[in-house]
């Protein structure tokens, strides 16, 4: 029978307790929310959510085309000139997500004969870009600079190191600045994803290479997401304009997609500049997720100490996890939850999110929930 394998995979994934469902959320949730991205507490701000409403009054509801027919506007350069300025970078250029900006940059930067040296913790999209890519991968221990320069050495040719800056299961941070260090030994590329340290590291939140002093080096090219601090929707390549012009000619997820719709642009754009107006929103956030680690291990959890806004608590299996999940919700707590085969350790937990406009009673309640319905 056609796809009959299904069936038995999905048979497997209820034994495992790994099934994941759906939940649609409404408009106005009466959950305390630390599941979601929004790092900062933009999605909802007035001025972001005029940013896309003026924009889908001006521009209409979709960009109509990829970016290189009818799917570029105004509003587009816009956004990449303000963002390339705020990271510290040459230039910059949106797409639809972050995901797509992922795939372009370690495709389009890991041709035929090239090495990619991957973080053995990356995304996901870092990992589809690898697969992707033409050049050849080879996956190294997480966060081991030596491992690096090891892998590095095997290979004669064109390299690139990719990883994320902060990664995104337990909220540790990439030595980045030992990694461009043997990066530059070998005169290999650094490609990193910048998706949990804009909007929260470096000053102002202009992210972890700006705080490694890497923003603008020719050899790096750090991609974000508008998802998160930014409270939009989209992704963006950051680096020298030569780089992103070699993506404008070769990425396909630049050539081939409809480009971002103008309201996510519109909202991505108003946060930016609010986010430049209003730079403590970025200590605040670290601020939070600090309190929250301290609070969670006060009561007797072991949470990993956090690097930017992810604060990531164990759980002893994936079931467990999945119930300790549900009864904060049904506590009013929104969480997320981790297991595998998301998680590369194996590891269950809930991942908390520390926003920055979360109030000192909601961190209190929070840890209260978790606290009382651990396993």
């Amino acid at each position: 029978m056609a796809f009959g394998w299904i069936d038995e995979q999905a048979d497997a994934r209820r034994r495992a307790g790994l099934v994941r469902t759906l939940r649609p959320r409404p408009a106005d949730s009466p959950l305390l929310d630390l599941a979601s991205n929004d790092y900062l507490g933009l999605s909802r701000h007035p001025e972001v959510t005029e940013g896309a409403a003026a924009a889908a009054r001006a521009w209409g509801g979709g960009a109509t085309g990829s970016r290189l027919v009818t799917g570029t506007t105004a509003l587009h350069g816009e956004l990449e000139r303000e963002l390339a300025a705020f990271c510290g970078f040459e230039a910059a250029l949106v797409f639809s997500s972050g995901y797509a900006a992922n795939l372009a940059a370690v495709t389009a930067l890991a041709p035929h004969g090239s090495l990619i040296v991957s973080d053995a913790g990356n995304h996901a999209s870092l990992i589809d870009g690898c697969r992707l890519a033409r050049g050849t991968t080879q996956v190294v221990a997480h966060a081991d600079p030596d491992a690096v320069r090891k892998a590095l050495g095997t290979h004669a040719g064109q390299a690139v190191l990719v990883c994320d800056t902060v990664f995104s299961v337990d909220g540790d941070a990439a030595p980045l600045g030992r990694f461009a260090q043997v990066c530059r030994e070998h005169g290999a590329g650094l490609v990193v994803d910048d998706a949990h340290g804009l909007g929260v590291l470096g000053p102002g939140g202009r992210g972890a290479p700006h705080a490694a002093g890497l923003a603008g080096a020719d050899d790096v090219v750090v991609t974000v997401t508008l998802s998160k601090s930014l409270g939009s929707q989209g992704g963006a390549v950051l680096g020298p304009a030569r780089v992103i012009d070699h993506l404008v000619n070769t990425a396909r997820t630049f050539i081939f997609d409809t480009g971002l719709a103008p309201a996510a642009a519109g909202a991505a754009l108003a946060a930016l500049r609010l986010l430049s107006r209003e730079p403590e929103r970025a200590a605040r956030a670290r601020a939070v997720a600090t309190e929250l680690h301290t609070r969670l291990t006060a009561a007797g959890l072991r949470a990993v100490r956090p690097e930017a806004a992810v604060v990531s608590v164990r759980a002893p299996s994936p079931e467990d996890a999945v119930r300790w999940a549900a009864h904060c919700r049904a506590a009013g707590l929104a969480v997320g939850c981790f297991r595998p085969p998301s998680v590369p350790d194996g590891v269950s937990r809930l991942r908390l999110t520390a926003r920055a406009d979360l109030s000192a009673a909601q961190i209190e309640r929070a840890v209260r929930v978790i606290g009382e319905t651990r396993p």
